[in-house]
């Protein structure tokens, strides 16, 4: 019965992560399926039109910060854009699916790509701490270090228990 619960609390910290790099992979699906659409049109237009649309303060300071940003964009940039939040959505679709269905790859999978941005996480701190990137850095290495103890719990004696294909 104890085994029971704890099984369950494990699978929960797991679906916790799925369900989280799977939000986070769909919302990246939608911000490049948005630069798709701003192919071949006024950016500048567009944005005007949302504020319009919205009701937001022409003098924000948010919307000059957006204006002075979009300025730069072009169609390019907008399409690398694309590519790279195309990618990263579906590496998170992956690691999220295959952590959803407690495939040990995808345990692999999320340590690896999780880790391996903790450099760039860690030299943006050093740039210009916030806290928000800090909480970043640590949640990150929460993840990291969770499945790096399933991992290892897994192979001492409960391997065969993730079911087969792992």
């Amino acid at each position: 019965m104890a085994s029971t619960r704890k099984k369950k609390k494990q699978a929960r910290g797991l679906m916790v992560i799925a369900a989280f790099k799977i939000l986070k992979g769909l919302g990246l699906m939608a911000v490049g399926f948005g630069a798709l659409h701003f192919l071949h049109r006024d950016l500048a237009a567009e944005i005007a039109n949302w504020v319009d649309l919205l009701r937001v303060d022409p003098h924000s300071h948010y919307l000059h910060w957006i204006l002075e940003k979009s300025a730069n964009v072009d169609e390019r940039k907008l399409r690398e854009l694309s590519v790279g939040t195309f990618f990263y959505s579906a590496l998170f679709l992956c690691e999220g699916v295959g952590l959803a269905l407690r495939k040990r790859w995808a345990e692999y999978l999320t340590i690896i790509s999780t880790a391996s941005l903790m450099p760039i996480e860690i030299l943006e701190i050093y740039k210009g701490p916030s806290v928000s990137r800090v909480l970043l850095l640590l949640l990150n290495l929460v993840v990291v270090a969770y499945l790096v103890r399933e991992l290892r719990r897994n192979a001492r004696g409960h391997v065969g228990e993730m079911g087969p294909g792992t």
